[in-house]
């Protein structure tokens, strides 16, 4: 997928916003009371003007309209959370496969009134990638631009927004075994949306974020125009690297820093009920986890589980899950050293490859076929509500108690602690617009599952609930949160649009003092503000 002519759109978009324009002139847009069939058919016609030279349609179908066989199996394709399985439905899904489908579906939308969301994997937690408040809208759904380029001399690669984070390890794998990615866990999630919020995975605390090894984008605009780093300019780039792509532009690629793995490393899995003293291990991990090499990433996955021993009563097992980037001798030494409290032993470690660590953190077998990283499909579907927190002083160990109460609550409750440290503490807070960096112990992640959704507001309840009882133990002004985590119990923008001030509840909690710096990108390159949701940056009011 080249670039060409960046700074000035195709002739065939041109030739777009002329016949819009005429669709659009005082005489045509008198008639209001057009029927939404007609709206439709003049949307379809706009869209399919634009790229007749260069679509092929042996490819598959570009546009799918609700009386479309597809349109039903492909809208449901990406929902992860049943939450939003019937929810409100687009007018139209667009799966473009040429950057210039893009930019007609963003000139058509804009100059039809029709919202736009993107989808790429469809994991955001609330839906926000193919769920509308407002409508009509349309869904660019990206599945079809997922083509990756590894180029291992230069140690990077362009990845297409549609591709998932399986996809991306696969490909790295197959040119070389020297080299890894530090994004997340989960293989189907979509690179789109995960390195424009931030993404973090096993080898942050080494490496940073996903979205702190990038070098280079290519995005559509609100004009409808492609552009790349340079023609963006520095403002627009900093943004999209952490601030959320959805409230810019359509992200159609990125360009991203390979990073070096050794040839192996070492994992283990040690778990804790309370009553082989989980809750003293759990206080001690807080003290030293994000203390520790930069090499040792050492996670804590809390959950509900029944205790054999004591009649199968409801007990707290915490699982504490590391990848070592190194051998099984060394990594003891070090845990020998910092939490010797463990007990760690050689027969608990496992030394394998990084990609088998890949497949390892995704729940395959590590040595299943590296094959099942290319699954698109969900490995499991259900009801589900997340939240995040940031832990900066260790909680007490009477805290921790009240904590485990609250989760013996529910069966399926889950929490994830992730240490920070390392890197992660070198980098500045502004350095991108994603902020929870020096001074964080661990990140929290609160989840809940469900099967039925007349049980939805139950545990939503319990959820909220929660989340309120943690507040003494967490970040203050702001209490901060993960945007990737996505949750808008903290806030939304009244019909997609808000103040500054009405946007900054959630806003400053997601990026803190680098919220401002994102309106005032937002309000230059956006300021119609036309790509919104209900957590979108806003725009400053234009001077009177």
């Amino acid at each position: 997928m080249g670039i060409s002519n960046l700074k000035s759109l195709p002739l065939i978009l041109i030739s777009i916003l002329m016949i819009v324009s005429a669709w659009s002139s005082p005489s045509t847009a008198a008639s209001t009371n057009s029927s939404s069939s007609s709206h439709d058919r003049s949307f379809q016609q706009c869209f399919s003007s634009g790229f007749q030279h260069s679509y092929n349609s042996t490819s598959g179908s570009l546009i799918f309209s609700k009386n479309n066989s597809a349109y039903a199996s492909l809208l449901k394709s990406s929902v992860r959370n049943l939450r939003f399985f019937n929810s409100s439905e687009p007018q139209f899904i667009i799966s473009p496969f040429h950057e210039s489908h893009v930019q007609a579906a963003v000139i058509c939308s804009k100059k039809h009134g029709m919202q736009v969301r993107v989808r790429s994997g469809g994991h955001d937690y609330e839906g926000l990638s193919y769920v509308s408040d407002v409508v009509p809208f349309i869904i660019i759904d990206l599945f079809n631009l997922r083509s990756i380029s590894i180029d291992v001399e230069n140690e990077s690669a362009w990845v297409e927004s549609g591709a998932t984070l399986g996809e991306l390890y696969y490909k790295i794998a197959e040119k070389s075994n020297a080299y890894g990615f530090p994004a997340g866990s989960c293989p189907t999630v979509g690179v789109g949306g995960h390195l424009s919020g931030g993404g973090f995975g096993t080898l942050f605390r080494k490496y940073g974020l996903a979205a702190d090894n990038v070098m280079d984008a290519k995005i559509v605009d609100a004009d409808g125009k492609l552009l790349d780093r340079k023609s963006m300019g520095e403002d627009l780039f900093w943004a999209i690297r952490g601030g959320g792509g959805s409230s810019f532009g359509v992200i159609l690629a990125w360009k991203i820093r390979l990073v070096s793995v050794p040839p192996g490393v070492t994992i283990f899995n040690v778990q804790k009920t309370l009553e082989q003293g989980a809750t003293e291990h759990l206080h001690k991990w807080q003290a030293i986890a994000s203390k520790l090499h930069e090499d040792l990433f050492l996670h804590a996955v809390v959950g509900v589980a029944n205790e054999p021993s004591n009649g199968g009563s409801k007990t707290i097992q915490i699982s504490f899950v590391s990848l070592f980037l190194g051998p099984a001798e060394r990594l003891l030494l070090l845990m020998k050293v910092s939490f010797p409290e463990l007990a760690l032993e050689r027969n608990n470690c496992i030394e394998m490859s990084w990609i088998q660590s890949v497949l390892y953190f995704a729940g395959f077998p590590i040595r299943s076929p590296l094959q099942v990283l290319l699954d698109r499909s969900p490995q499991s579907k259900s009801f589900s509500k997340a939240k995040s927190d940031y832990v900066k002083e260790s909680i007490s160990k009477a805290g921790l108690e009240g904590l485990w109460q609250r989760l013996m609550e529910e069966q399926t409750s889950l929490l994830i602690l992730t240490p920070y440290g390392g890197k992660m503490s070198d980098i500045s807070d502004s350095e991108t617009p994603f902020p929870h960096r020096s001074g964080n112990l661990y990140k929290i992640q609160y989840s809940v599952t469900w099967d039925s959704n007349n049980e939805t507001q139950q545990h939503i309840g319990w959820m909220r609930s929660l989340y309120a009882h943690m507040e003494p133990y967490v970040s203050k002004s702001p209490r901060a949160a993960y945007l990737n985590y996505r949750d808008l119990d903290l806030g939304q923008n009244d019909n997609n649009n808000a103040s500054y001030a009405q946007a900054s509840t959630w806003g400053l909690k997601y990026f803190k003092n680098n919220f401002k710096r994102l309106v005032r990108v937002k309000t230059v390159v956006d300021p119609s503000n036309f790509f919104r949701n209900e957590q979108s940056i806003p725009v400053f009011p234009s001077p009177q």
